[in-house]
Parts: structure tokens; C-alpha cells; sequence
């Protein structure tokens, strides 16, 4: 797949002058046709529902664009919560899907009306001490354990996750939430991060229909809905190629039909927790060339950091870099892409073929509109850079502007050398 920017260089011209780089730039038509395109493959399923996963970018402008479309929010912390509930999501549009979750958080979910999806047995008891009662509507996040495989290849390692019940526990827990008043049921799993297949979905749907079947019928619990949670990836490299929702959706149709229609259960509804897929391709981190340097290696610094795109350092994670109006240029030089942190790994690429680039290049990493701006933090003090919206009309609009050092420095308010630190 050829990655190309959805943004031209004469666009970044006129933008830059008023937010200037690093920024990290979202395309609001690749957001909204992708939304539509999730919802048409699903369509056959009435009750079907995306609860777009705000940790993967948790910028209310953008989630707002989502719920035009009917998402909802799948937060995992308090200030997830917050976040939603201040956005207009109330209810049934909020689910609440966290590990290790402590009292308040719950406590906020429950007040705020939210699904409350459950990672271990233990926290029914925690749950209702800390809430007083336990929801009519419940979920159980289900581990089945193992390697989870797709023909002959490993797709990821549940059995060393930390997350979800076993299958004897599953049973066990819908059975004590039955007899602590809970009515209705969903189940919710993540099995595979970043899948680039149509065959992760389906195979997955098998295996918590299978389970919803049964605990259904041992249990005598009504299954409401099946989280098929998140898991469908984003093809990061050029050799890659997309994943074609409506294939999946179809694929997702067909199991339910053999499985769960059968069973009598052609009621409950199908949810998903995407955030890579929903705005992953739709989201890139502009930075600009600074600094050139000619030692053992060839080194190209931009003004943009870890700080602004963590995945390369953290995970050696591969992003697609564009010379802005050298897309033709034959890559004929051997670069490591650097920041300023004084960590050697703050490197958004190594010995990476690339054109020539010069000081003032505007250089496009591809791919960070989901899990870009959210990991960011401040080592060495660095401030987080603005979020800018490229709206369809091609017009731009600050959506979060850049930290300032009053915001780095902002927990000092309450200490005399605050004074001199923060800038009112």
C-alpha cells in the first residue's frame, strides 16, 4: 500500500504559519468516511454499536466527530470518564472496560450510568462494596488462554495477558452476578493487538459466540451483547495492505449465523472497542528538519521528539516517513531521524532510505492518529505538541494547542517557587 499524505505541502504552508511544527494533524474526511464505512459493515446486526477506544486519542473535537456516527466511548481511567461525560456520553454510550481498577473510578462509571465490564471474579465483591449494588447490565471480560493462531501463525499470546477470567471462571462469575440481581449479560475479549487480516474478527466472533452459547444455557443467564472489543490493525508499512471492513463484517455475519441463530440468539447485539482502525490512517506528526549531522552515521534532527511520538522508542515501531515534495525523489540516502531527548533512542527512524532532506524539509510521519499523541509525556522537560484538524473543506483548526512551560510546571501552583515558574 502506498502511503501518501492526505495533506499537500502548499496546505502545511499556510498552516504552519499560524501553528507552527511539531504538530500532529488529523484528516477530518478520512475520519468520517471510515466511521461510515464500519457502520455499513455491520449493518446487518441491529444493535450493533463501536465504542471508540479513547485512550487511543482522547480529543473530545475528535470523539465528537464519532458520535455523529453513533460511537460510543470505551474509557479505562477516571479522566476517560471525565472526558466522556463532558463530551454529552451518558449511559448506555459509555463502557467501561479497565484492570486493576481502583474505588473511585468504579464508583464514577456506576454514577455515570456506564457498562461496566469486569477483568477478574475478584471484583464482583469489589464492585458492590464500592457501589452498594450490582448493575442489571454487567460484562466479563473472557481470556480463553493459550496462543490464539490463525492457520499456522501466532497472532498473539492470551495466555501471558493479564487481562480477563478464565473459561471456569466466566461460568463462575455469571452465575454469582445472576444471583446479586444482574439481568443482562455481555461478553468482552482481546485476543490479538494490530491485526492485519479479515480472519482475526471472524475467528475471534467464533469463539465468544461458542462461549456465549454455552454460558447461556448453563448459566441461564440472557446474553445481551458480545464485545468483540478491538484488535483490527492498520497496515504501518508500505508492504502492507489495508483490512477490508466489509470483508470482515461479513466474515463476523456468517459466524453468527452458523452459531448463534441456531442457539436461539439472534438477539444479541455486536459492540466493538476500535481506536487504531478509527483514526489511526487518519492522523500524522508533522515536524520540520533543523539540525544535520555527519559522524559514524548520517543523522537528520527534527524539532519533534518521543515526546510527540513514543512508539518508535518504546516498541521500535516502524512509521512511514514522507519528504514533503520529494515524494519522487529516489531514496538514495541512509538516515537515522532523530529528536533532542537525551535518550539514544528517541529516533523515529534507523538507517532508513530517504531522500535527500534539508534543513526546513517538512517531514510526515504517517499512521500516529491513534496512540501518538496519547503516550506522549515530558522527559527533559519537553512540552507536548498542538492538535490541528483538517477539516474537509481544507481549512485548519487548533483542536489542542501546544503545552506552554506554565502547564509543565502547573502542579507547583501550591508551593512558593511556583510564583516564579508559571506565567499567569
Amino acid at each position: 500500500m502506498k502511503k501518501e499524505p492526505f495533506v499537500t505541502k502548499e496546505q502545511l504552508d499556510d498552516i504552519v504559519k499560524e501553528f507552527p511544527t511539531p504538530f500532529h494533524l488529523y484528516d477530518e474526511r478520512g475520519i468520517r468516511e471510515n466511521a461510515k464505512a464500519l457502520n455499513e459493515a455491520f449493518a446487518w446486526n441491529p444493535g450493533f454499536k463501536e465504542y471508540f477506544a479513547v485512550k487511543a486519542t482522547p480529543n473530545p473535537f475528535l470523539i465528537q466527530i464519532l458520535r455523529e456516527y453513533g460511537c460510543g466511548c470505551d474509557c479505562s481511567s477516571y479522566t476517560e470518564l471525565m472526558l466522556s461525560d463532558a463530551i454529552g456520553a451518558k449511559g448506555g454510550d459509555i463502557m467501561f472496560s479497565s484492570n486493576d481498577t481502583p474505588a473511585e473510578e468504579y464508583a464514577l462509571a456506576d454514577k455515570l450510568g456506564a457498562i461496566i465490564n469486569l477483568d477478574d471474579i475478584t471484583h464482583i465483591d469489589f464492585l458492590e462494596k464500592t457501589i452498594g449494588h450490582i448493575p442489571e447490565t454487567i460484562s466479563c471480560r473472557y481470556n480463553p488462554g493459550g496462543l490464539f493462531k490463525i492457520s499456522n501463525d501466532i497472532m498473539d499470546n492470551p495466555g501471558d495477558s493479564k487481562y480477563g477470567m478464565t473459561t471456569k471462571q466466566m461460568m463462575a462469575a455469571f452465575k454469582i452476578l445472576k444471583e446479586k440481581g444482574a439481568k443482562d449479560f455481555g461478553i468482552h475479549a482481546f485476543l490479538a493487538s494490530n491485526t492485519v487480516t479479515n480472519e482475526y474478527y471472524p475467528m475471534l466472533a467464533k469463539v465468544l459466540f461458542e462461549e456465549a452459547v454455552r454460558l447461556q444455557k448453563e448459566a441461564g443467564v440472557h446474553i445481551k451483547f458480545i464485545n468483540l472489543s478491538g484488535g483490527i490493525g492498520i497496515p504501518y508499512t508500505p508492504d502492507q495492505e489495508p483490512n477490508d471492513i466489509r470483508a470482515i463484517g461479513e466474515g463476523v455475519r456468517k459466524v453468527y449465523e452458523q452459531v448463534m441463530i441456531p442457539a436461539g440468539m439472534g438477539d444479541v447485539a455486536i459492540y466493538t472497542e476500535l481506536g487504531r482502525y478509527m483514526l489511526g490512517p487518519y492522523g500524522c506528526l508533522v515536524t520540520t528538519a533543523i539540525h544535520e549531522k555527519h559522524t559514524h552515521k548520517e543523522y537528520i534532527g527534527v524539532d519533534a521528539s518521543a515526546v510527540d511520538l513514543l512508539r518508535p522508542a518504546m516498541y521500535g515501531a516502524y512509521h512511514h516517513i514522507t519528504v514533503m515534495e520529494k515524494e519522487n525523489w529516489p531514496c538514495d540516502h541512509q538516515y537515522d531521524v532523530t529528536g533532542s531527548l537525551c535518550e539514544n533512542n528517541d529516533k523515529f527512524a534507523i538507517d532508513r532510505m530517504l531522500p535527500k532532506i534539508d534543513k526546513g524539509d517538512y517531514l510526515i510521519i504517517h499512521d500516529t492518529g491513534a496512540h501518538g499523541y496519547s503516550m506522549g509525556y515530558n522527559y527533559n522537560g519537553k512540552l507536548k505538541s498542538a492538535e490541528v484538524l483538517l477539516r474537509e473543506d481544507g481549512t485548519a483548526q487548533l483542536i489542542r494547542r501546544a503545552e506552554t512551560p506554565s502547564d509543565y510546571f502547573a502542579t507547583f501552583d501550591c508551593f512558593e517557587i511556583g510564583k516564579k515558574l508559571i506565567r499567569k
